[in-house]
């Protein structure tokens, strides 16, 4: 739900952690947001990344972005991810004020993960 895995103009492989967003760890949330995932990129689908960040010095962070529209975004105007707030001024600040907007959003109209229990970001 918060990684794909995506290959450069050369063929190498990296894996891409989207930035700005976290996933719920509980299971059905995880597999909610991994099928998501999935459909907004289908295999082979050509995406930009704005590098944010490296994470463990192997992982990107980046905003994935395809058709011009920033799937970490996406994700969070589903309810299928909220903002990370310690990151998303770092590292999305471009695009800080439409996350929040976004989860504020879903918050109030009860999509995705706040369809059912509040969930509150750990600190």
């Amino acid at each position: 739900g918060e990684t794909i895995r995506a290959k450069n103009n050369q063929g190498e492989v990296a894996t891409i952690r989207l930035a700005c967003i976290h996933v719920p760890t509980r299971r059905t949330r995880r597999v909610e947001a991994n099928q998501r995932l999935k459909q907004l990129l289908p295999k082979n689908n050509p995406v930009v990344i704005r590098f944010a960040d490296t994470y463990k010095d192997e992982q990107i962070v980046g905003e994935i972005f395809s058709n011009n529209q920033s799937i970490n975004l996406q994700m969070v105007k589903e309810g299928k991810a909220v903002v990370d707030k310690s990151s998303v001024a770092t590292n999305c600040p471009e695009s800080r004020v439409d996350f929040l907007v976004a989860e504020a959003n879903a918050k109030q109209r009860g999509l995705g993960l706040w369809e059912k229990s509040r969930y509150v970001m750990k600190k």
